[in-house]
């Protein structure tokens, strides 16, 4: 049976496979993002052409049958942003999914579709991948909790690629709990810090903040006191002497390489048609080609370390997850490109370390969704997905 399709998170509605019907998401429904592998379905990418010149999946992809396998059962895939590379929501080919909470603004992306589908109650849970923030801000935007775990804990077999040195499979939820019980099956429950735990510090990271409107902090801040309350310390801490600005343009350049170097074959071959704002990224993106990448390299080792350090395995960095609320939707590139500088300054600090991060959603002007976000130390996933729970079943 088709799921519920209102809202126009689905691209493949009837897509439905059932679960084992026993396990630990037992009863549970999920979608995936329209670049996870289903067998006998063919995933568009967000783009025609994309679909046009691959073939079906033979089989599903890990995290798929590992979910399956775990009792859930799998309804509908959702739209994406054109190969991933936007944090919009906007698809030039196949529009712009509702956002719930917020009609007249953007859902955000690129896991647009899987952010609107649980915001909707469409479905329990959904995948989505983040490079760049495509789990995080979509479901700051729409209302709902959503993760990026530490790089390389999650399976990404059977996933599109979008640039493998930063891609994770995330996953969104319409409460802590499920949060963590996906957590506990995409993870396993024997990975590092599945033992809970308080946090020992938690470090207020004022240059993030910074970034955040004024009225948008403000909203924030009753988060950040239950926060706060859950750990042994916090404090304001300084974590990009650089500036963020400078940290977004190292992950930028980083991330742009490794996009051309995995997609550029497939786009001088099948010159696929893109909407103008993923064109030229992509033409960016083009050329970084051949460029020496040394210093940025460097810069992105020394940061990972200096983050991990930082953290250890009971500390944590709180931050606003996006500046503000959702744009309008429809707006104009450059202002949609000033917003997606803003909320990439700020999603980039866990991308360069590989360290995981939780989107909280929290109430703000106007009664529009923001997000409050939690980094955590390298590999400590469930910890910081346990804690959270804990801390914002409180409120």
């Amino acid at each position: 049976m088709a799921v519920h399709n209102l809202y126009g998170a689905f691209i493949e509605p009837e897509l439905e496979v059932t679960g084992s019907g026993s396990g630990k998401l037992a009863g549970f429904s999920f979608a995936v993002k329209d670049v996870f592998a289903v067998a006998g379905h063919c995933s568009s990418a967000g783009n025609p052409d994309w679909l046009r010149s691959h073939p079906p999946s033979a089989a599903h992809s890990a995290v798929v049958s590992m979910l399956l396998q775990s009792g859930a059962t799998l309804r509908g895939a959702t739209h994406t942003d054109e190969l991933m590379y936007s944090l919009g929501g906007e698809n030039y080919h196949y529009g712009t999914p509702v956002n719930p909470l917020a009609k007249d603004r953007i859902p955000g992306g690129s896991s647009s579709g899987s952010a609107v589908a649980v915001a909707a109650g469409n479905v329990d849970f959904a995948l989505g991948t983040d490079t760049g923030g495509s789990v995080r801000v979509p479901s700051a935007y729409c209302g709902v909790y959503g993760f990026r775990p530490t790089h390389g804990a999650v399976e990404m077999e059977g996933v599109i690629p979008l640039a493998p040195g930063f891609d994770t499979v995330g996953w969104i939820t319409a409460c802590p709990e499920l949060l963590l019980q996906a957590g506990e099956v995409l993870l396993g429950a024997a990975a590092p810090g599945s033992r809970g735990g308080a946090m020992g510090k938690l470090h207020i990271a004022p240059e993030a903040w910074a970034l955040a409107d004024a009225d948008s902090a403000a909203s924030l801040r009753n988060g950040l006191q239950l926060l706060q309350a859950g750990a042994g310390w916090s404090g304001a801490t300084e974590i990009a002497p650089e500036g963020l600005k400078t940290w977004m343009n190292v992950f930028r350049e980083l991330q742009g390489a490794e996009i051309w170097a995995t997609h550029g074959a497939w786009i001088e071959r099948a010159q696929p048609l893109f909407g103008p704002d993923i064109a030229a990224r992509f033409a960016w993106a083009a050329g970084l080609a051949g460029q020496d990448h040394s210093r940025a390299l460097r810069m992105r080792g020394e940061i990972a370390a200096r983050l991990r350090q930082l953290l250890g395995e009971d500390s944590c960095i709180v931050l606003p997850t996006v500046p503000g609320p959702a744009p309008l939707r429809g707006g104009d590139l450059a202002q949609l490109e000033q917003n997606r500088s803003g909320a990439m300054m700020l999603s980039c600090i866990a991308g360069l370390a590989g360290l995981p991060q939780v989107t909280l959603p929290v109430i703000g002007p106007a009664g529009l969704p923001l997000g409050l976000s939690v980094i955590g130390g390298h590999g400590q996933d469930l910890r910081l997905l346990s804690w959270v729970r804990e801390i914002w079943q409180q409120s």
